[in-house]
């Protein structure tokens, strides 16, 4: 079915609108029906468009519809049968950048992921930058020598062109399978509801730079991997850092993931997580050491010192809980610790505690893999992370290495974010978003993580935060991910 543009500009005016605040209505020459409440952005929308459709139907003529929604604004004709014959979709402008320091022209510069909705829009991911030479800590005076004017080079003589001999390929050359991946159409936004009319639409670039988060997280790298999650400061959300980064990857890949608790002492990975049948710690892991890494042992045995995430699909190791005890785990602990945990899992990811000198901390730093320095938007928690990497800079080798390398995760969850407002809410985002700009010249990556009240207190889980503090999270992970 097709109309011309006069036809459809003589119908009632039709508008779709979805507020930040989680309403949509739809206006049919000026009155307004207010579209039954749906769980997701993508609920709305999909209940909006088929108001649409229905009064496309009650007219039996096509209608032009102008949509609107946190994620983009534009314009389709939706006839009486669903179909829709023409679209114009514009999406909001993206936050997330890389940023060069002028300051530091010879130092590589860190991947910079804004993940803060303003208020609410999808994550729109960037391709890595290669690893390089970081900064060192602090900062060094770096003299740039004059360019000099180089003469320009005398072109060589062109050799006479001659003919190339026919050659023919082998077969063992040639192949006709195609080795391309198939573009799958839209899932989200107006763009996906569209897909399930039938009328099929290529993914945003927010979806396809989705896409390309997941692809990453999802990957099984050979031989097992350790992550490191450390900061000086208390309360800079180095707990929920390893909770999240063990659910998303553990989600994703389907990889056996554990999230070990290496505070020296009492840690709080075990106050944030579920808990298992049994009390068991690292140190009855320790004491079973030799029965678990006996090439008879089941792998299910386990389980018996692990507590496994129901939802997550992750297991936690916890540290010590005994209020009376006075165990502090040694660096020889930690070595026995990180050979049976690499025997039964891919991947481990490792809380800590406040202490840089410790034996056990200075031991996980020698077994990691990748560092992730979690950080909130406060100036000690920032102060700290600088220290922690600069610490491991100093030391130079491997350390350093993690440090050059390291991703920092820059989290606005506190409880001071509740209460903010106006002016407030603005100054806590520019302060996240200047302790973000101060780390990028020093490490590979840099994340941002929207507040969000289910990180604040009691047990994490995935499913509990908002779309887009998932979304920033995954972003997260996926940083982590390309350091494997």
């Amino acid at each position: 079915m097709s109309t011309t543009p006069t036809e459809v500009l003589a119908f009632p005016n039709i508008k779709a609108i979805i507020s930040d605040n989680g309403t949509a209505e739809v206006t049919v020459a000026g009155n307004s029906r207010v579209v039954p409440a749906g769980q997701t952005l993508q609920d709305l929308r999909d209940n909006a468009l088929a108001l649409v459709v229905a009064e496309a139907r009650t007219l039996q003529r096509p209608v032009r519809v102008r949509i609107e929604d946190p994620e983009g604004h534009g314009e389709l004709i939706v006839h009486p049968g669903g179909n829709v014959e023409s679209v114009s979709y514009e999406p909001r402008p993206g936050r997330r950048r890389i940023a060069v320091p002028a300051s530091t022209p010879a130092a590589a510069t860190a991947e910079v992921t804004d993940t803060t909705p303003e208020p609410t829009s999808a994550v729109k991911a960037e391709p890595a930058q290669p690893s390089a030479e970081r900064q060192p800590w602090p900062p060094l005076a770096v003299e740039t020598p004059a360019a000099e004017e180089a003469a320009p080079a005398e072109a060589p003589a062109q050799a006479p062109a001659t003919e190339a001999p026919v050659t023919r390929r082998s077969l063992k050359e040639t192949s006709f399978l195609v080795s391309a991946p198939v573009l799958e159409p839209a899932t989200q936004g107006w763009r996906g509801t569209l897909t399930r009319l039938g009328f099929r639409m290529d993914p945003s670039a927010e979806e396809l730079s989705e896409r390309e988060d997941i692809r990453t997280v999802s990957q099984h790298w050979p031989g097992p991997r350790t992550i490191a999650v450390v900061n000086r400061k208390g309360g800079a959300n180095k707990t929920p850092t390893v909770v999240m980064l063990s659910a998303i990857l553990a989600r994703y890949s389907g990889a056996a993931t554990v999230a070990w608790d290496n505070n020296e002492s009492q840690g709080t990975l075990g106050w944030r997580t579920e808990k298992g049948a049994h009390d068991r710690s690292v140190l009855d892991l320790i004491d079973s050491s030799t029965e678990l890494l006996s090439p008879s042992t089941n792998a299910a045995e386990i389980a018996k010192f692990v507590h496994h995430q129901t939802a997550d699909k992750f297991d936690v190791l916890r540290s010590d809980e005994n209020e009376e005890g006075d165990h502090e785990v040694t660096a020889e602990e930690v070595d026995i610790a990180h050979q049976v945990l690499t025997r039964y899992y891919r991947l481990v990811i490792m809380d800590s505690g406040n202490t840089a000198r410790a034996a056990n901390w200075r031991r996980m730093i020698a077994h990691t893999n990748q560092l992730v320095v979690p950080v909130t938007a406060i100036e000690d928690r920032a102060e700290a992370a600088r220290l922690t990497l600069q610490t491991l800079e100093s030391r130079g080798g491997h350390d350093a290495e993690l440090a050059r390398n390291a991703v920092v995760i820059v989290s606005e969850s506190t409880d001071a974010k509740r209460s903010m407002t106006g002016d407030a809410l603005k100054r806590a985002k520019a302060e996240a978003q200047r302790i973000a700009d101060g780390f990028e010249p020093f490490v590979r990556a840099v994340v941002r993580i929207p507040y969000d009240p289910a990180l604040v207190n009691g047990p994490i889980r995935y499913e509990a935060l908002q779309t887009a503090t998932q979304r920033a999270w995954l972003a997260a992970a996926a940083a982590v991910a390309k350091g494997f």
